[in-house]
């Protein structure tokens, strides 16, 4: 893909930009912000409005602060080509209302959030052996890894492979991860890794007697009302999507390429049930997508930005909202206290905002952050996988206009005060 397909819209792109929503306001209108706060949000948009057809098609962008929206806006394109990767003539604007794949955001959004509930009613000790929870993830070195190593990412497992190789459901899944020889020491350092993940998805299944999608659209989403926040969301009816990639281009060149991301010691051709369409409404993950059902504790949820800050100011009031108190305040502190590596409970403790500061990204472009100090809300959804991979293979890097929207809101925040 290229970018030249934006000059014939350029003038169309402040057309496709929506304006400020209320999102799901406790009480009230949406407020406007102060006079600071404005200027660092008027910041992050023109860095985000100029990322546009250089840097990814589009986005949402959500800022809320004292557990209102203060602002609401979307940009550019949700998808530039049909489902066959050919350029569409009118491509669709991208709106507040549209849903992405959150990717690893997942990870805090959906199975975090779960391990705190499971914590809350007291189901879930975080310093019990992992098989504790699944009693036959057991052998040496096995033993002793515990909720909290998995939690932490320093559990020792491998980071990634491409286990649809080996597995075709969650029970064959876990097998695999089960009998796969461990990386590291167990605890000995943090090393990001899906396969964690995967298992904390397991445990809350075990735990609750429900799968991770249905007991935390019964126990979270549902109760505290957010209407766009679920896995395989084209199969309960969606339709408002945030294109990906088209196939997993990315993932495949993972697993045959040795010097591209993390090594496959298999044999790549072994397995070739690769997507071809342009990803639409479907997990772009391949681990979610062919081994889990599109459900993993990794990756696999959607949302909007709106029902995003909704689970974002949950955590920024110590785990209240809208008058009632869904998690009790001392499991969210324990959650969001940072641990010997530096970082939180499945959350990431971003180095460029204020103590305290909670993010975490998605490989398919999207970013949360919550700023307690000045009880912000932070939301970024892009999709940048849809402008395609660069000659190296590697999709935009929007880390930068991430780090930077959310130095502006702060920005703005502080000088408010």
């Amino acid at each position: 893909m290229t970018t030249s397909r934006f000059s014939f819209a350029a003038a169309a792109i402040v057309g496709a930009t929506l304006g400020c929503s209320g999102g799901y306001v406790p009480a009230g209108s949406p407020v406007a912000p102060d006079p600071a706060l404005a200027r660092g949000i008027a910041t992050a948009d023109s860095l985000i409005n100029s990322s546009i057809g250089t840097l990814i098609p589009g986005a949402v962008f959500l800022v809320a602060k004292d557990g209102r929206v203060v602002h609401e806006r979307a940009f550019g394109y949700a998808q530039l080509n049909d489902y066959e990767g050919h350029p569409l003539a009118a491509p669709p604007a991208m709106r507040t209302s549209t849903m992405f794949d959150l990717a690893s955001v997942t990870k805090v959004m959906a199975t975090t959030m779960a391990m705190m509930l499971l914590a809350n009613r007291g189901n879930m000790d975080l310093d019990a052996p992992v098989s504790r929870y699944l009693p036959d993830f057991r052998g040496p070195h096995l033993d002793s890894i515990t909720v909290r190593h998995l939690l932490t990412h320093s559990a020792g497992l491998v980071q990634w492979q491409p286990l649809y190789y080996h597995a075709a459901n969650s029970t064959q899944t876990y097998a695999v991860i089960r009998d796969m020889p461990l990386e590291w020491g167990v605890g000995d350092a943090r090393h990001y890794s899906d396969l964690g993940f995967m298992l904390l998805g397991y445990i809350v299944e075990r735990v609750s007697g429900e799968p991770l999608d249905r007991f935390l659209g019964d126990s979270l989403y549902r109760p505290l009302g957010l209407r766009s926040t679920t896995f395989n969301p084209k199969m309960r009816g969606f339709t408002e999507f945030a294109a990906t990639e088209q196939g997993n281009v990315y993932e495949r060149h993972m697993v045959c390429d040795s010097s591209f991301g993390y090594r496959y010691r298999g044999d790549p051709t072994a397995w070739n049930g690769w997507r071809q369409r342009v990803l639409v409404g479907e997990v772009d993950d391949g681990n979610s997508y062919y081994a889990n059902g599109g459900v993993a504790g990794h990756a696999g949820l959607f949302s909007t930005a709106a029902d995003l800050r909704v689970l974002l100011d949950l955590l920024n009031n110590r785990g209240s909202y809208g008058g009632r108190q869904y998690i009790r305040p001392d499991v969210v502190d324990t959650f969001l206290k940072r641990d010997k590596f530096q970082n939180y409970l499945g959350w990431q403790a971003p180095s460029y905002l204020p103590a305290a500061s909670f993010s975490h990204t998605g490989f398919t472009g999207t970013y949360v952050a919550g700023v307690p100090q000045y009880r912000l809300s932070i939301v970024l959804l892009t999709n940048r996988q849809n402008l395609g991979t660069d000659a190296r293979g590697y999709f935009p890097d929007v880390g930068p206009l991430q780090q930077a929207v959310a130095r502006a809101i702060v920005n703005g925040a502080a000088a408010s005060r």
